[in-house]
């Protein structure tokens, strides 16, 4: 009861805040945050071609989308597929399509006693393409987002009911709306600003953002050249790019998990520091999770790392 409370109160927190309803994404960033600088995911994201707050119509994935008509003003959207859907602790590798499993020869996940200087391994960081952009607040909750809506949803976006893009939907609006895991709290944000006010509910104000942004994409070995730095304290949130036609994430509060900044060296001189999580209770994990299987461990064992994906962002107070 105490879990469910909380998490409604977040949630009623989250959808009482207005008096920053006028500024643009970058605004209410500078506002709510003067001395955090946006990270490089966010900034990726958003794109000057939407900021018109009095439009009644939308960029989104390279295409208007008349969010206040009855019929959009364009055929078919490009759906972003998230690049490590295998990084969610509830997930297991069998329930993962094929082409979003890694590359074999990559490192995915690790021990935490493997995070020392010299060790290597081979990382591969895929690019965030320009597929999909945040949408301002006032916009994307213009726009439904609930499994009981997808027939009005597919419509707004001219997607084909029963196609890949809307099942691709359908996955990732349910994953919203499932439940977490024992100890969580979550909220799937579809805004900047929304992302904003759940991460501070949660941690305060003063908080800092960590996430990897690494230049070099191609898969090559990587050293670690000196020791991980230990960032802010055990409790964090944590927010995953989703699969859908417009930036969502999907973010939630983690336990007994701790961030490190780790500086790399690229087997072609690239030098680059990168953000490591560390979970050391995966006891309510899905046994059959893709790390247990690499790993050849059991669940709630061993403390597991793996490096921030870029289209991943960890909040932690700093």
């Amino acid at each position: 009861m105490e879990f469910h409370l909380q998490h409604i109160f977040v949630f009623l927190t989250i959808m009482a805040v207005t008096s920053h309803a006028a500024l643009s994404p970058e605004q209410y960033w500078k506002t709510v945050l003067p001395s955090t600088p946006m990270p490089g995911i966010v900034k990726h994201l958003l794109h000057p071609d939407f900021m018109d707050e009095k439009s009644t119509s939308v960029i989104v994935g390279g295409k208007r989308v008349g969010v206040d008509a009855e019929k959009p003003e364009h055929k078919g959207n490009p759906i972003y597929v998230a690049k490590f859907p295998f990084f969610f602790p509830y997930n297991n590798v069998a329930a993962a399509p094929e082409n979003q499993l890694p590359d074999p020869n990559a490192t995915v996940f690790f021990l935490k006693k493997d995070m020392y200087p010299g060790k290597t391994m081979n990382l591969h960081f895929p690019e965030i393409l320009n597929v999909v952009t945040f949408l301002p607040r006032r916009i994307a909750n213009s726009i439904p987002f609930s499994s009981n809506k997808l027939p009005k949803i597919y419509n707004q976006f001219s997607i084909k009911q029963g196609s890949m893009e809307a099942e691709i939907m359908k996955k990732t609006i349910r994953d919203c709306e499932d439940p977490g895991i024992k100890g969580e709290v979550k909220y799937c944000a579809t805004s900047v600003e929304s992302m904003i006010d759940f991460s501070t509910n949660i941690l305060g104000k003063n908080v800092q953002t960590i996430s990897t942004d690494v230049n070099q994409i191609q898969l090559q070995k990587y050293t670690i050249t000196t020791g991980a730095k230990k960032i802010g304290s055990d409790k964090m949130v944590t927010c995953h790019m989703m699969s859908y036609t417009y930036a969502v994430f999907y973010c939630h509060t983690t336990q007994n998990t701790t961030v490190y900044r780790v500086s790399l060296e690229g087997a072609d001189g690239t030098k680059t520091q990168v953000a490591a999580v560390c979970h050391s209770d995966t006891s309510a994990w899905d046994p059959k999770h893709l790390a247990f299987q690499l790993l050849k461990v059991k669940p709630g064992t061993v403390s597991i790392c793996h490096f921030l994906p870029q289209d991943h962002l960890a909040w932690v107070p700093k």
